[in-house]
C-alpha cells in the first residue's frame, strides 16, 4: 500500500486497501464467531475514538484548542484510554508498567526503536546535539571494524543492530522520518546501480582484487550522473541532507 501511495498509482491503492478491507472483515467474523464482537462494533469503536481523541475537530470546548493544547490533550486522552483498558483486563494478564511499555513490541523495529528513543527522551535520557548523536554512530561502526576482522559474525549481527539504532537516533534529531528517508534515497541507489552496472560488465574479466577499486569508483561516477539527470533548475534539495555544523 504505502508503495502504492509514493507511486500516485490510484489502481494499485484500488487493489491494495481490497486486501487491507478483506483482513478486517475477516478477523471481524472469526471474532464474531465467537461472540467477542462483530464488523458493526470495529466501525463502532473506531467512531467513538476518533471523536473523543480530536476534541479540536468535534468542536469540543468551542473548536479554540491551540496546536500545543491539542497535544496536551492527546496525551491525556490516551493516557485515560490505557488506564481503561489495563482495567479491563483479568489480574493474570496484567502487566508491570513503565516508561518502555506502552511501545508496542509488534511494530517494525524501525518504527519502534524511533518510539523508544522518543519515550526516553521524555525524562532526559537523550542527545542534545546531532553532532553527539554521529560520535555515537561512528564508535558503532569502530565495533564493527573490530568484531569483522576475526570474523565474529554473532557480534557482527549485534553491533549493526546498535549502528542502525544510533542511525534512527540521528534521524530523529534532525527531523527526519527513517523510513521515509530510506525509501526517497532507495530509488537513486536503484538508477546508479543500474548505471554502474551498465558501465562495469565490459570490465567483468578482470580479478576481484583489481576490481574492488574501480567498483567503487563506478558506483560514485554512476551517483553523480544520475543525480545531475535528476535535478531540475530550481529544484529544492534533499530533504534528508542536513548541515550539522549549523
Amino acid at each position: 500500500m504505502v508503495d502504492a501511495i509514493t507511486r500516485g498509482d490510484l489502481d494499485d491503492l484500488r487493489d491494495e486497501l481490497g486486501d487491507l478491507l478483506l483482513q478486517i472483515v475477516f478477523h471481524a467474523r472469526m471474532a464474531e464467531e465467537q461472540n467477542a464482537f462483530a464488523f458493526g462494533d470495529v466501525v463502532e469503536a473506531i467512531t467513538r475514538k476518533m471523536i473523543r481523541r480530536h476534541p479540536h475537530v468535534f468542536a469540543d470546548k468551542g473548536g479554540k484548542l491551540t496546536p500545543s493544547h491539542v497535544k496536551e490533550v492527546w496525551d491525556q486522552i490516551k493516557a485515560v484510554e490505557k488506564a481503561e483498558r489495563a482495567a479491563r483486563r483479568p489480574p493474570e494478564q496484567a502487566t508491570p508498567t513503565s516508561l518502555l511499555s506502552s511501545v508496542k513490541a509488534g511494530q517494525p523495529a524501525m518504527t519502534r526503536a524511533m518510539d523508544l528513543q522518543r519515550k526516553a527522551s521524555t525524562v532526559g535520557f537523550d542527545w542534545n546535539d546531532p553532532r553527539a548523536v554521529l560520535s555515537k554512530i561512528r564508535e558503532e561502526a569502530d565495533e564493527i571494524e573490530a568484531a569483522a576482522r576475526p570474523q565474529r559474525y554473532g557480534e557482527l549481527a549485534e553491533e549493526t543492530g546498535d549502528l542502525l539504532f544510533a542511525l534512527v537516533n540521528l534521524a530523529r534529531h534532525v527531523g527526519a522520518d527513517p523510513e521515509t528517508a530510506l525509501r526517497g534515497t532507495t530509488p537513486n541507489s536503484n538508477a546508479a546501480l543500474a548505471i554502474s552496472n551498465a558501465l562495469w560488465w565490459p570490465r567483468v574479466a578482470r580479478s576481484r582484487t583489481q576490481r574492488l577499486p574501480e567498483m567503487d569508483a563506478l558506483w560514485n561516477e554512476a551517483k553523480r550522473t544520475e543525480q545531475s539527470a535528476s535535478r531540475r533548475p530550481g529544484e529544492r534539495r534533499d530533504p534528508y541532507r542536513v548541515n550539522l555544523s549549523t
